[in-house]
């Protein structure tokens, strides 16, 4: 199975982005129907009387606000999120919304401490397991906001949901799941089931597919290793969704088949009882844990 992008595609990519970041912030700001023209010309003219920088001389004349100088520089660093009213990707992917605010600084954080790891052993392939012991932690919701944090800082990231009992990386990023990581197991499809999610240069996310009966029997497949071993050649980072460890033997599978792990506990939510015997049995099946989040969303 060759996930291989091929060259050409990769060098679009990096012309497109050496063409966006020579714009000013002007440039950005009128390309995106913030300022006209005639404003644009008015805040350069007090820039150069009063020796300001173009989005201060913007605030001063009350024609900018700090949130829109924020969006052109985000553009102009190639630094990605998206306006509130924009539709294409759930409201819970708080990440690609809000860039700045703390739990953006959170998921930050979270991927620092994962590069780290990474920087510590650089031999190992970058593909991350998001697990939790139970339904309802915010599994899905970790890997997708984390899976943009990657994104956002220039990382070809690749989110994988490998859910196939309960998927929702589909609808966190309103992409069709009609073919995904169950018919790339079946080996009925090959890498063009994985979709790049508009306006982020480098995420994409491999669906989960149709639903199938033996989720646990297609994890087991050495297919869906090679996937990730491949995956993890192309991309910098492999983020991998999975289902309730307490319920589904599943999790186990992508965990020992990852290179990290992450488990996800949830404020007033998760039984340390339960939580104690998943983190054993993932262990003992050799699931590498580096880390915990608490999740108080």
């Amino acid at each position: 199975m060759d996930m291989k992008l091929p060259d050409a595609s990769l060098l679009r990519i990096d012309q497109g982005r050496t063409a966006k970041a020579t714009r000013s912030i002007g440039e950005i700001l009128v390309e995106a129907g913030f300022l006209d023209a005639d404003a644009a010309l008015k805040i350069a003219k007090a820039q150069q009387q009063h020796g300001l920088r173009f989005g201060d001389a913007a605030v001063k004349l009350k024609l900018l606000t700090m949130a829109d100088i924020e969006f052109a520089l985000a553009r102009q660093f190639e630094y990605p999120y998206l306006d509130p009213a924009d539709g294409s990707v759930s409201r819970n992917v708080v990440s690609a919304f809000r860039p700045f605010g703390p739990f953006a600084e959170q998921m930050r954080s979270l991927r620092t401490r994962l590069g780290m790891q990474q920087a510590a052993n650089p031999s190992l392939p970058r593909t991350v397991a998001i697990l939790s012991a139970m339904p309802g932690e915010g599994r899905s919701f970790i890997a997708a906001n984390l899976a943009v944090a990657f994104s956002q800082m220039g990382e070809r990231t690749l989110l994988v949901d490998a859910d196939l009992r309960r998927p929702s990386q589909h609808l966190m990023f309103n992409l069709p799941s009609r073919l995904g990581l169950s018919n790339m197991l079946l080996g009925r499809a090959g890498p063009e089931c994985i979709a790049k999610v508009p306006h982020f240069f480098d995420l994409s996310v491999l669906t989960a597919g149709s639903t199938p009966p033996n989720p646990q029997e297609l994890l087991t497949r050495s297919r869906f290793t090679t996937m990730l071993d491949e995956a993890a050649v192309v991309f910098d980072v492999v983020i991998v969704d999975s289902p309730a460890a307490s319920l589904y033997a599943d999790a186990q599978i992508i965990g020992s088949r990852s290179s990290a792990s992450v488990l996800v506990t949830r404020a007033r939510k998760t039984d340390a009882n339960v939580l104690r015997r998943v983190h054993a049995s993932l262990s003992e099946c050799g699931a590498k844990i580096v880390g915990t989040v608490l999740n108080d969303a």
